[in-house]
């Protein structure tokens, strides 16, 4: 049982997407839990993916290669989680904002909140902030994250968040902020809760907002 979880960390690790899918099916076929799959094979695997880019072994293109093999195997083992009581860390909107269409960034973030265990609602590029208060108003999230790679656009972020607390959701919803441009000090000007530089710490901001 070990031996097969391993491999599919191993091959998570590595962005293999054949050997995902192996040694997803082959947990599967040994009755393994779907939730303990999930964790010790798959989630954990994202975990050393972020501690590998935090320490400089991974870069951009090794994270992404593996959280696309990741998500491979969320699509095999999506049906059998299902079924099972698997407790969700959170649900977080995210997208690029209005007049931005930069989006590696953004879907990193979301691959690696997914690899989390968060629910990710992802609404694109060039989103305005109407988009980001019907999704909201819709689907109650967590947390909502927005990315921005132009200085030029930046200013998107502020017109959301401006517009979460006119229609009366802002106390409700985390909001975490980040790309190129993006500073810290910029984050706290508008009044987000969180800012990242990149994906990994966007995770762990995210967990540590809400707690998980």
């Amino acid at each position: 049982m070990e031996e097969v979880l391993k491999k599919l960390f191993d091959a998570v690790l590595e962005g293999d997407f054949e050997d995902v899918k192996t040694n997803l099916q082959a947990a599967l076929d040994a009755k393994l839990d779907p939730i303990v799959i999930l964790n010790d094979g798959m989630i954990a695997a994202m975990r050393e993916v972020g501690c590998r880019f935090e320490e400089g072994e991974y870069y951009v293109p090794e994270m992404l290669i593996a959280a696309r093999a990741m998500q491979s195997g969320m699509a095999i083992l999506k049906p059998h989680l299902q079924q099972t009581d698997r407790k969700s860390s959170g649900k977080v909107v995210i997208g690029t904002v209005k007049g931005d269409l930069h989006d590696i960034g953004k879907n990193l973030v979301a691959l690696m909140l997914e690899g989390a265990g968060f629910e990710i609602i992802d609404l694109g590029v060039d989103v305005p902030a109407e988009e980001f208060v019907k999704v909201a108003t819709n689907v109650k999230p967590d947390i909502i994250a927005m990315s921005a790679l132009l200085t030029t656009t930046m200013s998107s972020m502020k017109t959301t968040l401006d517009a979460l607390t006119a229609a009366g959701l802002r106390n409700n919803i985390k909001v975490i902020v980040g790309g190129a441009p993006v500073t810290e000090a910029y984050a706290q000007q508008i009044e987000a809760d969180g800012f990242s530089t990149d994906a990994s710490r966007a995770v762990n901001m995210a967990k540590s907002l809400l707690g998980v």
